[in-house]
């Protein structure tokens, strides 16, 4: 998530130049782009240019490229807000991305975007664009809601605006519109094979994505030889991503700004370790994403589980119950009392008993690095950031591990701990009477089920001040060193 422009965050300190291809000169030699922005042709289309795309894809690609060539610039997409293609089109598809670690920042320029595109206010070049023959691959981060799918069965589950944009004449709005109305004019102009390349925390995400497409095309009675077209020409390969990204704040763009001696809107902060997992099944090639560090393999799925239900699981836990005890950051959270033994706990008695990790993997200790990672104090990762969409990421994070778990005829006691305590912070209050905000597609389902429920009696709802939350919030009838 991209933090918004306009001329507040303009003022005062950061009211000089811009980063633009101009300014790039005033930006220290070490921080400077690989590529220069424009130079390399496009290659790639991405859709969702938000922070993780600039902090992971963009990164791994720009290092590919700068390391082994090709015309493989990608064309950046934002499907619904335009801030970010504000943001960067004014600085030359300049941005960069901060390395956050206690042992110090990292400040690195970014110029593997060619270009960047609005879909909502120009659909039409966006389906041309997918249309083109120069694109031979299409990445997506567009989180899990945008796909569409029922989080249970990974079925199509149109709304109004998906069912008009697959039955209908009217510019695409949704993504799986887009997609579709870009597959169909690529076939009508029969311009060459694709690769489509979901990057979300989906589980079998390439799958999923061709499931997704599958259906579309049904629902959207597409005529049998574009169907085939499709089918013979698109590849759907399955990756695990993973890099902590959280969102940009004033002081993101602050800490940019001291380092590149230039003023940075569409800045990102990331935390130093990073992994890509790709299935190796591109029909029209691909950047040397391996040269960059990335993992080719013929299938992603143990990777995927490992880090969905181990990395993410954990990253969920942390934040219902961080969120609930009052903790503004997941680091915050890990430094509750025992709390780092419950997320143990969760992995090495429910996670790692409840899949195959990829060969030579401990998942404990898989587990154990990703405590240490969460526990960093630089990467201040959000715990309602964290939390937000939990009926679209819950399954795949948790709820698939209770079902392999129950399936053997095991319980899940720590997989269930995090289930309640999403549903405890779906009520919207922490603790200490505070309001927590309900940031979820399905909200108004989950209100309606909790409606006539209440496990808080009024009295304990306090009001909150301004300042910054206790560290240890007080339950009634207490001194602030109640239970958690």
């Amino acid at each position: 998530m991209a933090v918004r422009a306009g001329a507040d965050r303009a003022a005062g300190p950061l009211a000089g130049e811009r980063l633009t291809l101009r300014t790039l000169s005033r930006v220290p030699a070490a921080s400077r782009p690989l590529l220069r922005p424009g130079s390399v042709p496009a290659g790639i289309v991405h859709l969702g240019l938000g922070a993780f795309h600039r902090a992971h894809q963009a990164v791994y690609t720009e290092a590919a490229v700068a390391a082994a060539g090709g015309d493989w610039g990608i064309i950046g997409v934002a499907p619904r807000s335009r801030t970010v293609v504000d943001e960067l089109a004014a600085q030359d598809a300049l941005f960069s991305v901060t390395t956050a670690a206690s042992a110090g920042n990292h400040t690195q320029v970014i110029g593997a975007l060619h270009g960047v595109r609005h879909a909502a206010s120009d659909p039409a070049a966006v389906v041309a664009l997918l249309a083109d023959p120069a694109i031979r691959v299409v990445t997506l981060t567009v989180t899990e809601k945008a796909y569409q799918l029922d989080p249970a069965t990974g079925r199509l589950r149109p709304d109004a605006e998906l069912a008009a944009d697959l039955t209908g004449d009217r510019p695409p709005v949704t993504v799986p519109g887009l997609l579709l109305r870009g597959l169909l004019a690529r076939a009508a102009a029969d311009a060459g094979p694709l690769a489509l390349v979901s990057c979300d925390n989906l589980p079998a995400n390439g799958r999923r994505l061709a499931g997704l497409v599958t259906e579309a095309i049904g629902y959207a009675r597409v005529p049998d030889r574009a169907a085939e077209w499709i089918a013979e020409r698109v590849t759907f390969p399955g990756t695990m991503v993973d890099r902590i990204v959280p969102a940009s704040t004033p002081a993101t763009i602050a800490a940019a700004a001291d380092a590149l001696g230039v003023t940075d809107l569409a800045a990102v902060t990331a935390e130093p370790y990073r992994q890509w997992v790709i299935e190796d099944r591109f029909p029209a090639g691909r950047p040397a994403w391996e040269r960059a560090g990335a993992v080719l393999t013929d299938d992603a799925g143990p990777w995927e589980r490992l880090k969905l239900r181990t990395l993410n699981g954990v990253h969920s836990a942390a934040a219902y119950l961080g969120a609930l005890a009052g903790r503004e950051t997941i680091a915050d959270a890990l430094a509750l009392p025992h709390l780092p033994d419950v997320l143990r706990r969760l992995v090495a008695e429910d996670v790692a008993a409840s899949f195959r990790p990829p060969d030579g993997i401990s998942v404990v200790g898989y587990g154990e690095q990703v405590l240490g990672r969460f526990a960093d104090p630089a990467i201040r990762h959000r715990t309602i950031q964290v939390a937000m969409d939990g009926s679209q990421k819950l399954p795949q994070r948790i709820l698939h591990t209770i079902a392999d778990l129950s399936a053997a005829g095991r319980s899940a006691h720590w997989a269930t701990l995090v289930v309640a305590a999403w549903m405890r912070f779906a009520r919207g209050y922490a603790d200490d009477g505070c309001a927590l905000t309900l940031d979820d597609p399905l909200a108004e389902r989950i209100r309606a089920r909790l409606a006539g429920h209440p496990d808080t009696p009024a009295g304990w709802r306090t009001r909150c001040s301004a300042s910054p939350r206790s560290s240890r919030p007080s339950w009634p009838g207490t001194t602030g060193s109640g239970r958690r």
